[in-house]
């Protein structure tokens, strides 16, 4: 278990300010993954995301995250396990696809294979349980996914006023609700539910404005973009 935590800002903040923050809602959920945290942030495009790791299969600082893709395009902060992910080196090694490794980690081959056959395909080719935020550079486009069955949770939503608004994004409500801007009320539709069917279906949350997937279809990724 690991933990992803994250936002894209519409105003502009500094370099610091989105350390900060993104420090703040990682710190939130530190719970789950006490062997290392790490934070990335751009602020020319308003963008920081937090990571907070249980290092599983590689325990090296090659598995550090947030992690970028061999070019730099893509940055990745991951929380689950790809199950078949020494198919998927051996498949690129094969098509001369692979980059030169750094460490054992299957968020590093995701990172190769997502270069190599791009997001949605790689996701169609992964076994496993994940939730993942994926920053594409050069489309200046952020992509939230988690696995088929929604395994490993992911809720993401508006929060803010006016101009200062942002689109936060984290493994559990308690990163979000860090935010120094969060202003959610409770959900009394969502709040209903839950003293009926003690829990939240998705895709609301206990939050207004705050959502989670709903559970994909066989052949689909769950993503969010």
């Amino acid at each position: 278990m690991c933990g992803i935590a994250g936002l894209v800002q519409s105003h502009p903040s500094s370099s610091d300010q989105l350390q900060s923050i993104a420090a703040s809602m990682g710190a939130a959920i530190a719970h789950r993954g006490p062997d290392a945290a790490g934070v990335w942030q751009d602020p020319q495009l308003g963008f920081a995301v937090a990571h907070q790791r249980l290092a599983i299969l590689d325990l090296t600082p090659a598995g550090h995250q947030p992690m970028h893709s061999a070019s730099g395009r893509y940055v990745i902060a991951f929380n689950g396990e790809i199950y078949n992910h020494q198919q998927l080196r051996r498949s690129l090694e094969s098509t001369g696809q692979a980059p030169n490794w750094h460490g054992h980690s299957d968020t590093e081959t995701l990172l190769a294979a997502i270069e190599a056959w791009g997001l949605a395909a790689t996701l169609r080719q992964a076994t496993g349980m994940w939730a993942l935020a994926l920053l594409d550079r050069q489309q200046r486009q952020l992509h939230l996914a988690r696995d088929r069955f929604g395994e490993k949770p992911l809720y993401w939503g508006l929060s803010g006023s006016g101009n200062e608004r942002a689109l936060l994004f984290g493994s559990e409500l308690a990163a979000l609700r860090t935010y120094p801007g969060f202003n959610n009320p409770i959900d009394r539709g969502a709040l209903a539910q839950f003293l009926r069917f003690c829990y939240v279906p998705a895709p609301t949350s206990i939050y207004s404005g705050i959502a989670k997937p709903v559970t994909a279809r066989k052949d689909d990724a769950a993503a969010v973009d």
